[in-house]
């Protein structure tokens, strides 16, 4: 489509409905998508009129499938009517904007489908001539013969396809044969993301699923309050006291729990949120009543805690596989001393006595925890315990949760590393005839969430001995769980804590000042070594980070507790550092559309996209805003890969000067600039977190009075409900 310009513009409000062929989809986001088509008589392949085009804007999640060029959609809603200028014509353009009803129909007559086959990329190698001669082998029989890839359909097909182009037709109607489901749920307000994930699980049976339950639902994605006014609909006969209503609600509160950490919790707690949902008292017990009946949970009757199924039976499998490990002790024998030896004879310097003690326990048990502060010798430790492990034959694997977390480990101990996810994709570890002996590190073990462990040890076979290292005094994981906590508190697994090695001369003071925050003592110098204390008013706390930022942007990174501080952080210091450089954009509708994002900035990923390299919390450099086709540009990641800028990745892109500190942990930096602020997460262990962060550096930014308030004040982090340490400490 030409570019277009308006030229005056006319609201009308009442209800439309038109139908049209897509011939263009000029944005797409995960916020918005645009797609443009010229408007068709209904039920006709004709085009309805020369003199307009029909433009839609919708959020994708509210479309039963991605627009793609060819297709055929109904729209009805409000429009917007403009006259565009197109060259030396005027046309009109008709926008429906988050309009009432939306579908994507298949065509139904020869005319209509030779087209849309031929034209829709996802038909790839079908022209006209071949769609056509389909129309004719096949007439009306068509959708069924596309919708099973069988021997028998494969069989009709091959007198007029390729083998190539069978797969094609196959591969290209799969996204369209459950059209008609995605229609209906659509129609009833079900978001497509959870359209896809239903349909992924019932497939064609998805509709019957929802009618018999439309609670089912919530275990999709859906709110329980949107399943409710489903439910108001006619076509639902489910009353108010509906066990499967009362059981879902009871579902919604145990997820409410869980996403407060707590792997069990109590009627106490699960109470305030059912009613609520429920409203009403006597139907709230009965709630209890249709979980414990649907096995949603089971009553520890000695504690009186409630246990979410899934939740207990992965604490179980991890508190087992550990304590089968844990039982595999008093392994240090002549040939694990001799490869001690020899480890040790390689370091330049002598070990501390709880250095040794550490080492040898790695090496006596097939599973220990290495544990302690910032500065306090893990990394010297593991690095003696694994080349001991290498020397006894042992395939090492070390795993960490962020990208730059495993990047950090592997420059400190030499071996490949990677992410848990990423070990997570590759084939199991376990023995072969290649290789017997395995080692799994997991490093920065107090951010992994239990079901995350989970996901590990059944990953790994039981022979794989394990070494947790980390800090349990760090903010616990975002997900569910505590294991590190619970490990070490449970005192089932050998663990050696590390303490502060006696202070160097000429050293940064960190690891004290971090053990005093640690410890709820306020150090008496606030200002002391390479910590420096910056007092400010709140409202001046954006800018004195800024000003800090700027004197060392190479090597600096601002923490801060709230997405809002982090922005406006990010904000100034974008305009700082980097006023002048060239904005990323993009081309919609003819026009020029920029970003906030300018070459040369930091830029933070906040989304996993594991094909790309990126993952949630991963950091880099704008290093050129030229766009070309679906690209707009390049990121160079701090750990050296270059990401091509596509729409999806675009989506989850941010400024990277300021951070919050869940996107920094596992991560170090040379220079920290924390933003201290007085706030519901910001306690005890964020603080001490924070501090643990930087490598050489540090500078607080904030109050004395909020310091000492955070720094007294016992930490909420670890105040999480978790059985995980009964269920190690049981015979």
């Amino acid at each position: 489509m030409n570019a277009q310009a308006p030229i005056g513009q006319q609201v009308v409000d009442q209800l439309h409905l038109e139908h049209m062929r897509v011939t263009s989809i000029p944005y797409r986001s995960t916020n918005m998508v645009i797609f443009s088509g010229v408007p068709l008589a209904k039920n006709s392949y004709k085009i309805n009129s020369g003199k307009y085009f029909v433009t839609i804007k919708a959020d994708p999640d509210s479309i039963p499938v991605q627009p793609a060029l060819g297709q055929h959609w109904s729209v009805k809603g409000a429009r917007l009517v403009e006259d565009m200028e197109s060259g030396d014509f005027v046309m009109q353009q008709h926008t429906y904007e988050a309009p009432e009803h939306i579908e994507c129909s298949l065509p139904e007559t020869g005319e209509q489908l030779i087209r849309f086959i031929a034209r829709e990329a996802d038909f790839k190698g079908i022209g006209e001539s071949k769609a056509r001669a389909l129309w004719e082998l096949l007439g009306r029989d068509f959708h069924t013969i596309a919708r099973k890839d069988t021997s028998t359909s494969r069989k009709r097909l091959r007198r007029v396809l390729s083998e190539d182009s069978i797969d094609a037709l196959f591969e290209g109607y799969a996204r369209y044969k459950n059209l008609a489901y995605c229609n209906w749920m659509s129609q009833n307000k079900i978001p497509a993301s959870i359209q896809q994930r239903l349909l992924k699980h019932h497939g064609e049976k998805s509709i019957k699923a929802i009618k018999q339950n439309p609670y089912v639902l919530i275990g999709f994605g859906m709110s329980f309050t949107d399943v409710d006014k489903l439910v108001e609909s006619d076509q639902f006969e489910i009353t108010s006291c509906d066990h499967k209503r009362l059981s879902a609600a009871l579902e919604t509160a145990i997820r409410k729990e869980i996403e407060k950490g707590h792997t069990c919790t109590t009627q106490a707690a699960l109470r305030p949120h059912l009613t609520k949902l429920l409203r009403d008292n006597e139907v709230v017990t009965e709630a209890f009543k249709a979980g414990h009946d649907k096995a949603q949970y089971i009553l520890n009757p000695d504690t009186g805690t409630y246990h979410p199924t899934a939740q207990l039976l992965m604490e179980s499998v991890v508190a087992k596989r550990l304590k089968a490990l844990a039982s595999q002790n008093n392994l240090y024998d002549e040939y694990a001393n001799s490869a001690y030896c020899y480890a040790v004879d390689e370091l330049p310097y002598e070990l501390t006595k709880k250095q040794i003690e550490a080492v040898t326990t790695c090496l006596d048990n097939a599973v220990s925890c290495i544990t302690g502060g910032a500065g306090t010798g893990k990394t010297t430790v593991l690095r003696t315990a694994l080349r001991a492990y290498h020397q006894m034959g042992f395939e090492i694997s070390a795993v960490a949760l962020s990208g730059r977390a495993a990047m950090r480990l592997h420059e400190s101990i030499g071996f490949t590393t990677s992410t848990i996810a990423k070990l997570l994709r590759a084939e199991p570890l376990e023995p072969n005839s290649g290789q017997q002996n395995h080692l799994l590190v997991v490093d920065e073990a107090s951010m992994i969430d239990l079901p995350t462990m989970y996901r590990l040890v059944n990953h790994i076979h039981p022979s794989v001995r394990i070494i947790f290292t980390g800090d349990p005094d760090q903010l616990p994981p975002i997900g569910c769980g505590k294991v590190l906590a619970d490990i070490v508190l449970s005192r089932a697994i050998a663990n050696t804590m590390l303490d502060i090695v006696k202070r160097q001369d000429g050293s940064t003071g960190i690891p004290e000042y971090s053990k005093l925050i640690n410890q709820g003592i306020v150090p008496e110098k606030l200002s002391t070594g390479a910590i420096h204390f910056h007092e400010t008013t709140k409202s001046n706390i954006a800018h004195v980070c800024c000003d800090l930022y700027q004197q060392s942007p190479e090597n600096s990174r601002v923490m801060a507790p709230t997405k809002a501080l982090v922005a406006d952080i990010n904000k100034l210091a974008q305009e700082a550092v980097n006023p002048n450089g060239n904005r990323l954009e993009f081309e919609m509708h003819g026009e020029r559309f920029f970003q906030c994002l300018r070459l040369n900035d930091a830029i933070l990923f906040t989304q996993n996209h594991y094909d790309k390299g990126i993952q949630n919390g991963s950091l880099g450099t704008l290093t050129s805003v030229q766009s070309s086709g679906e690209s707009y540009g390049e990121v160079t990641l701090d750990m050296g890969d270059k990401v091509e800028i596509t729409q999806s990745v675009l989506d989850c892109m941010e400024l990277g000067y300021a951070i919050t500190l869940h996107k920094a942990q596992g991560s170090q930096f040379p220079r920290i600039i924390i933003a201290l602020q007085k706030g519901r997460i910001v306690d005890r262990a964020w603080l001490y977190t924070a501090i643990t962060r930087a490598e050489s550096e540090i500078h607080i930014v904030g109050s004395p009075d909020d310091l000492r308030v955070i720094t007294e004040t016992h930490s909420n982090s670890h105040k999480r409900n978790s059985y995980l340490v009964e269920l190690l400490r049981q015979n």
